[in-house]
């Protein structure tokens, strides 16, 4: 395996080409936040005049070419405006630069979702993303509709992951990849950042669906009892005989689920 797939990013050039490949044209952009010090980078697909825009949220060690697959998908494209975003330390967000804290990177990405004048949002997260997508859907009043995929939203539940032990130890973090170690970073103060944040979930009307897969062993599906439990507007799904990379290994079922979620919230 090479250092770039183990970092999890590609550069800008490789994207782009990859798609022209495919016969679909996309844009690279990067929102400078010069009081942080730090760069955001996005990537748009636009196929069609529409005004629904799904914004993607990767989990970690991630970034936005995890979503690639839906990104260049015509009939994604066709009913909605696609955004992908690297979260602050991975892809080419400030890489290897941590930003632990979830309410601290809504806020990041809400002002970067204002830049690009964004309405009628759909947002969209795996893994840690998903906090990060219903988190900027209490933030920012134009998100419509949150999607959870193999979530980790309950405090209470959160794992440890013991691989991610060898980030913390100074004997060890220096040989483990960046990617890993920015995920490390998040991992180590999880449970407390979602539980910062937890107050507000009951207050989001926002319709939320959250699928999860049964056989996840790195998010417990658990999670799915607590969305249900916390969110007012929210429907859930178990997805039988699936693990933890739902989003990536049945395509086939969370495609046709996101169409039908953009139906529903706005028509």
């Amino acid at each position: 395996m090479s250092c770039t797939s183990l970092q999890y990013r590609k550069p800008d050039i490789k994207i782009i080409d990859e798609f022209k490949k495919k016969g679909v044209s996309s844009e690279m952009y990067y929102y400078q936040k010069d009081e942080l010090n730090i760069n955001i980078r996005v990537q748009k697909v636009k196929l069609s005049d529409q005004d629904i825009n799904v914004v993607f949220f990767h989990g970690s060690p991630s970034s936005l070419t995890a979503w690639q697959e839906y990104m260049g998908d015509p009939a994604l494209g066709k009913a909605a405006n696609l955004f992908a975003i690297d979260r602050p330390g991975y892809g080419y967000s400030n890489f290897g630069k941590a930003m632990p804290s979830i309410e601290e990177q809504a806020v990041l990405i809400n002002a970067v979702v204002k830049d690009l004048k964004l309405d009628n949002i759909i947002t969209i997260g795996t893994s840690y993303g998903g906090s990060l997508a219903a988190r900027l859907a209490v933030l920012n009043k134009n998100v419509k509709g949150v999607i959870l995929l193999s979530a980790a939203m309950d405090p209470i539940q959160e794992k440890d992951i013991w691989a991610s032990r060898f980030t913390r130890w100074w004997l060890t973090r220096w040989i483990v990849p960046t990617g890993y170690r920015v995920a490390g970073d998040e991992k180590k103060v999880h449970s407390f950042e979602l539980k910062k944040i937890e107050k507000d979930w009951n207050n989001l009307k926002t319709p939320v669906l959250h699928l999860h897969g049964s056989d996840d062993n790195v998010v417990p599906v658990g999670n799915l009892k607590y969305t249900d439990s916390i969110f007012p507007n929210s429907t859930i799904k178990l997805i039988p005989k699936i693990g933890h990379n739902l989003a990536w290994e049945r395509i086939d079922i969370v495609k046709p689920e996101i169409l039908k979620f953009i139906d529903t919230v706005f028509n």
